[in-house]
């Protein structure tokens, strides 16, 4: 009976916490997320729908799958959000002229106008990472990296 009562035994192989990459990553995510709500609380975004005005200013008209693709967001996810967006005036989704099947999201008048007034967002983020901004490229990559090697794994 006494055996039933004692801790399990944790893997020898298992670092703490503190030393997983993986929390590591999720940890430095959820900064960034609590960071991100209060820069873009005035200009009344979530996090989410900053990434898409963002890379609707990269590439306006993109298709709704494509966009899911580069932000790395399921349909079930992304259609909401779109939609959201769409009734604020921010951008507008429209079926292509040569594919009624695909639809196409573009930014608005509005949702330039937005985009354009955040450029004090990317400096302020910047600042608040405390690392020099030169070495801000090299771990982006790095992090770019992983995630796609994680991404390659995990599709089998």
């Amino acid at each position: 009976m006494a055996a039933m009562n004692q801790p399990p035994q944790q893997p020898a192989s298992m670092p703490p916490l503190g030393a997983m990459l993986c929390f590591s990553v999720y940890a430095a995510g959820l900064a960034f997320n609590r960071l991100y709500r209060g820069l873009l609380e005035r200009f009344g975004l979530t996090y989410p729908q900053f990434l898409v005005l963002v890379a609707l200013r990269e590439k306006d008209g993109r298709r709704v799958n494509e966009l899911g693709e580069t932000l790395f967001l399921e349909s079930n996810t992304l259609t909401p959000l779109l939609k959201r967006m769409e009734q604020a005036g921010l951008i507008s989704r429209h079926r292509d002229s040569r594919d009624e099947r695909v639809v196409r999201v573009s930014l608005t008048a509005k949702g330039a106008e937005l985009v354009a007034g955040m450029g004090c967002v990317a400096p302020q983020v910047a600042g608040a990472t405390g690392m020099d901004i030169g070495d801000i490229p090299a771990l982006t990559a790095k992090l770019n990296a992983l995630g796609s090697a994680l991404r390659q794994q995990a599709q089998g």
